[in-house]
């Protein structure tokens, strides 16, 4: 099998011949594996069966002010901290309910063609995806501040849906180019769960943003391709609604926060899974036996029938261990071994 047919089928709920994988990295992980391989290209050798072109409005160095971004829309990032990847907001470009002084960016169609093409030429035999990060909730609340966003809910809930409405519409326009380049799927990045339970809880969740995102999947679940979407947390409680509304894989799956046997019983044949490899407390802490034992565990549990693309539950981070790194690159590596 190709990477690309064992992911399709892995999605479709088929058994493959070994589970696919991917392995993505934070920027410090990724200085942090470069030395311990001494091999800048190194992330080329693992094996990786996924690759995306990616638009999140794609933050740019500030002239004179180091360590700050500000994305396409306006949206100042400050990279100083111990996030060197995404970074905190540091400006409020909505600090009213109101749309009237905001003015939404073109869409920066040359970029993201260019991507686009530079995906699709070097992806090889890999599954591809067009992606969306920051693509609602998370691109609503770096315009109005988060407390302010889950308020408006409450208070303000038409500028709300307002406000959703610009971003679709804007994240439409982005579909739209995706789906002139022959990918897989499109993928959705923005995050809703927490370690418990959905930060605006079910009712806003399908209130504000169900009906979004049906929108947004339908337009490549339509051409036939298929749907990730990923969410960091606990977001169990929607999964029906998702599946309805057409996603195929959640990404990221992670296991301190599932009961992962309940999760893969009742969703078998229904939804996909990306992850399982905690980042959180496995790989950080975990001797290289304890990463080894409890990733097979988690291996066989999930990717038992299909439906499972194994990985870190997020790009590595900084702090863990290099050794633990290259074990779980050579474990997902050597399956058939």
């Amino acid at each position: 099998m190709t990477k690309r047919e064992r992911v399709i089928a892995a999605l479709k709920h088929q058994k493959t011949d070994f589970i696919p994988y991917q392995v993505d990295f934070t920027y410090q992980a990724w200085e942090k594996m470069a030395k311990y391989y001494n091999d800048d290209s190194f992330v080329g050798k693992i094996g990786n069966h996924i690759d995306s072109a990616y638009y999140q409005g794609d933050p740019a160095p500030i002239p004179g002010r180091d360590g700050y971004f500000k994305d396409d829309f306006g949206v100042v990032w400050n990279r100083n901290g111990a996030d060197k990847d995404i970074g905190v907001v540091e400006n409020l470009l909505i600090p009213e309910p109101d749309l009237s002084k905001y003015i939404f960016p073109e869409v920066p169609e040359q970029k993201i063609r260019e991507n686009c093409e530079r995906t699709i030429a070097n992806a090889g035999d890999k599954f591809t995806f067009g992606s969306i990060g920051f693509s609602l909730f998370e691109r609503a609340w770096t315009l109005t501040g988060m407390e302010n966003l889950l308020v408006y809910m409450v208070t303000d809930p038409d500028f709300v849906e307002e406000l959703l409405d610009k971003i679709v519409e804007f994240n439409m326009k982005v579909v739209k180019i995706y789906l002139e380049y022959g990918f897989d799927g499109i993928f959705f990045g923005d995050d809703w769960g927490q370690q418990k339970g959905l930060i605006m809880g079910p009712h806003f969740w399908r209130k504000f943003i169900k009906p979004q995102l049906a929108k947004m999947y339908s337009m490549g679940k339509d051409r036939g391709l298929f749907i990730g979407q990923h969410s960091c947390g606990d977001i169990q409680e929607v999964y029906p609604d998702l599946v309805e509304i057409g996603l195929d894989v959640h990404q990221t799956f992670q296991p301190e926060i599932f009961d992962v046997v309940e999760i893969k019983s009742l969703y078998s044949g229904k939804l996909s899974f990306w992850g399982g490899i905690s980042t959180q407390q496995l790989l950080p802490f975990a001797t290289p036996e304890e990463v080894i034992r409890k990733s097979k565990e988690i291996m066989s549990i999930v990717g038992k029938g299909g439906g499972f693309i194994v990985a870190p539950t997020h790009g590595i981070p900084g702090d863990v261990p290099a050794e633990n790194m290259h074990t779980i690159i050579e474990l997902f590596k050597n399956q058939t071994k």
